[in-house]
């Protein structure tokens, strides 16, 4: 149960070694884009790698040739999505997700909350972690395509520009055109 023998032992630190390799290789040739969080294509590529390296290095019936296969192939999709999603816009809107915004002007979106399945325990701590002490201090809490949440604070000269990719409830539309 804790040791079978020594060949076994050799075979993981070898092939453990090896595989970082490959994976660290693979990594700097295709660039930062590979493991980012951008969304949930690339989260669920990082996870795939991660559990195909663990593969690799645990399991007996799968060679170390089949492993770095793997993770060129993992990487190689994403790498086809990315590109693809950049220059199709049908694809783009196909494979990405929308922010959606929580909270404007202050007030809670509760629609976009419940549809989201987001707390608004969890807005205002994300609130508090940007150094915020009360919600009317902030423009818009959005969630963003990888699952985190962004807070923004008002601008000095009243633009909102970097909430132009956010579709407002059409209800805090209504509450906008009131507001103005």
């Amino acid at each position: 149960m804790f040791f079978d023998n020594w060949d076994g032992l050799l075979r993981t630190f070898v092939v453990g070694v090896l595989a970082y390799i490959a994976i660290v290789a693979l990594i700097r040739v295709t660039g930062k884009r590979t493991l980012s969080k951008m969304n949930a294509f690339d989260f669920v590529v990082t996870v795939a790698l991660g559990s195909t390296l663990a593969t690799v290095l645990l399991s007996k019936d799968v060679a170390l040739a089949e492993g770095v296969l793997g993770f060129c192939v993992l990487i190689g999709l994403q790498l086809i999505v990315a590109w693809t999603s950049v220059r199709s816009q049908f694809f783009k809107d196909l494979i990405k997700a929308e922010p959606t915004m929580l909270l404007h002007r202050g007030e809670f979106l509760h629609d976009a909350l419940i549809d989201a399945r987001v707390a608004p325990e969890e807005v205002m701590a994300a609130v508090r972690s940007s150094g915020f002490a009360s919600l009317a201090q902030v423009e818009a809490v959005v969630l963003e395509t990888d699952g985190s949440l962004s807070v923004v604070g008002p601008s000095s000269d009243g633009s909102t520009s970097a909430l132009s990719d956010v579709p407002l409830p059409s209800k805090a539309a209504g509450l906008a055109d009131l507001a103005s």
